[in-house]
């Protein structure tokens, strides 16, 4: 025998959800969120910012005006410093070639990843380009049909975003990667056939550079019709 009359326990049976005094209501209480867990939340998100692929992209931005001081070191033509601000422009190409990789496979990529990798990509090569104008080693006319297409297709995509997103083109890789080894090529105090080779390396990065430069263009165009067009036949559709 429990004790217990048959009538409580049948009552107890049939009961509603039991009653939750001062104390049940104070662990109910608990169990909700907490009103500061957005905040938590939000710490939790900004300190995802901190990983592999921004630190890389960060150290870029630090190599910037490293690179200045390297290159124009002692007047901008001692050869050893020249070499000093190579290594610094190297390992500056070579994060660009890591950190976009490392965010995508590894699912690191972040806004402030977005924001950071295209600006420190144009810092490094823009200051190569203007240290190398102003020390007369390059024709400032290569310097502004660079840097005038880098951010005016940057811009570019920016304005047709609302419609779609430009991918990165192989001609458009190519002509990263050609920049880079011409634009090293200049930083390094090169002589004779090495010199003469840089030449001609650059120009197939001038070329490259108005050649996609013109395609960016095209598929904005393409790109922002086909835009209108889906959005006209929607709100057709949705008249309709």
């Amino acid at each position: 025998m429990t004790g217990v009359p048959a009538s409580a326990a049948n009552g107890s049976s049939k009961a509603g959800p039991p009653r939750v005094d001062g104390a049940d209501s104070d662990l109910a209480g608990d169990a909700r969120p907490a009103r500061g867990g957005k905040v938590v939340a939000a710490a939790v998100n900004q300190a995802s910012v901190w990983n592999i692929a921004n630190l890389l992209t960060m150290l870029r931005l630090l190599l910037v005006p490293g690179f200045v001081a390297l290159m124009l070191a002692d007047g901008g033509y001692d050869p050893a410093w020249r070499s000093l601000a190579w290594a610094a422009f190297a390992i500056a190409m070579i994060t660009d070639l890591f950190d976009g990789h490392l965010a995508r496979t590894y699912d690191l990529v972040t806004d402030f990843g977005k924001i950071a990798d295209p600006i420190a990509d144009k810092a490094i090569m823009g200051a190569a380009l203007i240290c190398l104008s102003s020390l007369g080693d390059l024709p400032w006319w290569v310097t502004i049909v660079i840097l005038g297409r880098e951010l005016g297709i940057t811009l570019l995509r920016f304005l047709v975003i609302r419609y779609g997103v430009i991918p990165a083109s192989r001609g458009g890789k190519l002509k990263t990667l050609t920049q880079g080894v011409a634009v090293g090529m200049y930083v390094l105090a090169l002589t004779g056939w090495l010199a003469t080779l840089r030449f001609w390396v650059m120009a197939v990065a001038v070329v490259l550079t108005v050649v996609t430069g013109f395609d960016y263009v095209r598929q904005a165009i393409v790109l922002r019709r086909q835009g209108i067009a889906e959005r006209k036949a929607a709100s057709e559709e949705a008249e309709a």
